[in-house]
């Protein structure tokens, strides 16, 4: 367990060193709708390869915390992510107010008491197709949607850049805890040696949502400032993982009285912080000609790097 605290803490500033790196690399791409080949264009910007390598080691320091530590006490730390993500934007911008502090704050401790206090457990470690299915279809809706609303309804609903960002940033999340799921699913066949693995549908599912994620995450960082997008990023994606182990796999949150009144805590105080951010000039104040420049100094970093 004294292993599994600073590993997770290093997964937490790593991933969010990823979404600061992908953002300077992605933001003046801007699509306008789904744009397949906008990941080879952003692989020949350093910024953005740099973020990529962040985030794979991330994922590898998440897994080393949860080699040590109990679930319950690695995916609380892992909700940091999102401050370090505002103290990279406090230092390169300067313009992250006490208000943006405190809505960061909320969001942090109300993810990381949630999931804290519900900490899922027991269930089964393979689930059925009939409810793989089900829930690849019901996430394939959910995106679909989504996209939808961002993008294809565009001549109707005239969408800001922040409100394009939160919608993919939400359903980056969404996705994330597919692939999480689809992880567990995938490791149930690790001891069934190469054939098994190959002949497994989860390996193929696991390459293509891993990489349909990472172009949703990659539209949303281009789409508009990371204060609107990264809630989606910290928030959704553990806990659509968490819904889904229940639908999935069996598994039971805490029910006790008092787990419960923590819970319910968490989620008020979730829905405190993204109230609070929504109207945040980190947000409001960048929709169009970034008056705020959210990471308005990081871009002679991100020139620097590009030269470099």
């Amino acid at each position: 367990m004294d292993k599994a605290i600073p590993l997770a803490l290093l997964a937490s500033v790593f991933t969010a060193t990823s979404s600061v790196c992908q953002r300077l690399g992605a933001r003046d791409s801007q699509p306008s709708g789904v744009d397949v080949w906008l990941l080879f264009r952003l692989a020949r910007r350093p910024v953005w390869l740099l973020g990529v390598a962040s985030m794979i080691l991330g994922f590898v320091f998440q897994v080393a915390a949860l080699h040590f530590g109990a679930l319950a006490l690695v995916q609380p730390i892992l909700a940091l992510e999102l401050l370090f993500v505002f103290g990279y934007m406090a230092v390169m911008s300067r313009t992250v107010r006490r208000r943006d502090w405190l809505a960061a704050a909320a969001m942090s401790s109300g993810l990381g008491l949630f999931l804290f206090a519900a900490s899922p457990h027991g269930g089964r470690q393979h689930a059925p197709a009939s409810l793989w299915l089900l829930a690849g279809l019901l996430t394939l809706g959910v995106v679909v949607a989504g996209l939808a609303l961002a993008f294809g309804l565009k001549r109707r609903i005239s969408r800001s850049e922040s409100q394009r960002a939160a919608i993919l940033g939400a359903l980056t999340g969404i996705s994330w805890g597919f692939v999480a799921a689809v992880i567990k699913e995938f490791s149930y066949h690790l001891d069934d040696g190469i054939t098994g693995i190959f002949t497994n549908w989860s390996v193929y599912v696991l390459i293509g949502a891993g990489a349909a994620s990472l172009l949703l995450a990659s539209h949303a960082l281009a789409a508009g400032p990371l204060a609107a997008s990264q809630p989606g990023f910290t928030i959704l994606d553990p806990l659509a993982a968490s819904l889904l182990g229940l639908f999935l796999f069996g598994e039971h949150f805490q029910a006790a009285t008092e787990d419960l009144a923590l819970e319910a805590l968490a989620l008020a105080l979730l829905v405190a912080g993204v109230s609070a951010l929504s109207h945040s000039h980190l947000i409001v104040g960048e929709d169009g000609a970034h008056p705020v420049g959210e990471l308005s100094d990081a871009r002679a970093i991100r020139e620097r790097t590009s030269a470099g």
